[in-house]
């Protein structure tokens, strides 16, 4: 599935870093000056799933697939960049292309890195970026409108259309970002086709020093506050240390690191969590001898869909859908076992596929 995370901020934030981080890679460029990055980064991550791991031991499985999301990693933002400065508006449309935005924030002080604004402040960095966001989207739909009133000039306008763009176009300018805002889900249909920026999903990662990665430091404080108000998540994360983890290879030399630093995981685990639930996904599993494998699917997804999503003839031929709960597969140690205990449903096309479901799909061919 194509879904994906863009990484954007101001230049020198940690962009990335944490994408290096994240994909365990040194494909992005990273150095101490503006729009390094020019051409986004491209990478996928493995979601990692102990539930799978479990599932994959119980089948005996040769092999086991983890979910993926991609991460990209756009370059640095600055104020004007809806109208074109520092290269704004190309780096725009690569984000317009993305599903869920990190807004990654810098919250640690370093002489040797230096702030585009010469000034540490989270909430004044958040605000320039939110502001191009919202300006950029506000140009659209008043460019939308406008083609809209004279395409249609002297006939009639549907009322819904102009409706949704209009009230879109009055949050805009009130400052609001659109995921904010309260809209029917006609208007939200409406408004998707128009690719809008402040209407993607949205977590504020606040970059960090060594010594405030567990407990935060006032800056974190000042963001974890402002985002309270906006109902939207806030991770902390320390991007150099989390490239650093990443670069070592050997699992028990991991853990003593993390140990070192008081921690027992990555804080990247959590991020690649909160992403994958910031994009409404859930997981369902199929096993066998050969492979176990997870799939994603989003919430409220029906059966022969979740089916596609392993080969189109799965939604094409649907018959049926044996189904095992994830707890009833473990407890009963396997897919023969839930048959003979009577743990195995049989769904037809109007199931909605429920997280940690593990399917067997039935068709015709």
């Amino acid at each position: 599935m194509g879904f994906n995370c863009g990484i954007l901020g101001l230049p020198n934030v940690g962009k990335s870093t944490l994408f290096n981080a994240l994909t365990s890679t040194q494909q992005a460029e990273s150095k101490n000056y503006p729009f390094c990055t020019i051409e986004p980064n491209i990478g996928k991550v493995e979601i990692k799933d102990e539930r799978l791991d479990l599932i994959s031991e119980i089948s005996t499985s040769e092999r086991k697939i983890y979910n993926q999301l991609e991460f990209v990693d756009i370059a640095g933002l600055v104020e004007g960049a809806s109208k074109g400065e520092g290269l704004g508006n190309k780096f725009l449309s690569n984000l317009a292309q993305v599903d869920a935005i990190i807004h990654m924030v810098r919250c640690f002080e370093d002489k040797n890195i230096t702030h585009v604004n010469n000034q540490i402040s989270p909430l004044k960095d958040i605000s320039v970026i939110e502001t191009e966001l919202l300006l950029s989207d506000l140009s659209k739909i008043d460019k939308t409108i406008e083609n809209l009133k004279k395409k249609n000039k002297g006939k009639k306008i549907e009322p819904n259309l102009i409706e949704s763009y209009e009230l879109a176009s009055k949050n805009l300018n009130d400052g609001v970002l659109l995921k904010d805002c309260s809209f029917t889900s006609e208007q939200l249909n409406i408004l998707d086709l128009c690719n809008l920026l402040t209407l993607k999903p949205q977590i504020y990662v606040c970059n960090v020093d060594e010594n405030s990665l567990i407990n935060g430091n006032e800056l974190t404080q000042e963001v974890y506050n402002y985002a309270k108000g906006k109902n939207t998540k806030v991770v902390s994360i320390s991007a150099g240390i989390e490239a650093e983890i990443a670069q070592i290879e050997d699992i028990d030399e991991k853990k003593q690191f993390l140990s070192s630093i008081g921690l027992k995981d990555n804080s990247l685990s959590k991020l690649i969590k909160e992403g994958y639930e910031l994009l409404n996904l859930i997981t369902f599993f199929t096993s066998g001898i050969k492979e176990s494998k997870a799939w994603t699917c989003q919430k409220g997804t029906l059966a022969p869909d979740a089916g596609a999503k392993i080969h189109t003839d799965f939604k094409k031929g649907f018959i049926k859908a044996e189904v095992i709960s994830y707890k009833d597969f473990v407890e009963n140690k396997g897919e023969q076992n839930c048959k003979d205990a009577g743990k195995m449903r049989f769904e037809g096309k109007d199931y909605i596929v429920a997280d940690a479901d593990i399917i067997t799909f039935k068709f015709n061919v």
